[in-house]
């Protein structure tokens, strides 16, 4: 294995991650590291360093940074954004891939972006939905704030320090594995003690 392959698997999971928490601010940060010659695009991936699309992709971002603040979208929105999150981590993933085969790199950048993308954006609906049940919502627009803050910047981090970013999701994967694991006990052994 090469080091611009690893290099560039480690970039595009790195912002397919980071798709988990905000949907358009790491395409935007791909669009605009594209067009500045910084991440280097597939040849059939180009129309991402458009003025077109950055200026698009800066519109959404800012529409949907700004939706996460307001009560009870913000919940409808986790909904709506999970499989959008999904089709950007790998779109995101696929757009950087140096594989030869077009198959093939859409089955990795789906399998692999796709998926990251889907566990990041499911632990920030499960601690949304946490901080609505224990707060009412008014605890919210600081997890909206902590999550624009992560989306901006591993996906700033993903092109400065794309193995730094890897091991990042790795324990943020780690992390809401041992989260849901401990709540589904918690629930079994409350249910348990209910049934004696």
């Amino acid at each position: 294995m090469n080091i611009e392959l690893i290099t560039a698997i480690a970039i595009g999971i790195g912002l397919a991650a980071s798709a988990g928490f905000r949907v358009f601010v790491p395409m935007l940060v791909a669009a605009i590291a594209a067009k500045t010659g910084v991440l280097p695009l597939n040849e059939s991936f180009q129309w991402l360093s458009s003025w077109t699309a950055i200026v698009i992709l800066g519109t959404a971002t800012v529409v949907e940074i700004l939706a996460y603040y307001i009560p009870m979208v913000d919940n409808l929105l986790d909904t709506v954004s999970t499989p959008l999150a999904i089709g950007a981590g790998t779109l995101l993933l696929t757009s950087v891939l140096p594989i030869d085969s077009e198959l093939m790199r859409w089955i990795t950048g789906a399998a692999v972006g796709g998926g990251s993308a889907a566990v990041v954006q499911s632990g920030s609906a499960l601690t949304r939905l946490t901080s609505t049940k224990l707060t009412g919502g008014i605890g919210n627009p600081v997890v909206a704030t902590v999550e624009n803050v992560a989306a901006t910047g591993t996906s700033i981090l993903s092109l400065i320090i794309p193995f730094f970013v890897l091991a990042l999701f790795l324990l943020l994967v780690i992390l809401i594995f041992t989260s849901l694991r401990r709540r589904l006990r918690r629930k079994a052994e409350m249910n348990t003690s209910k049934n004696l």
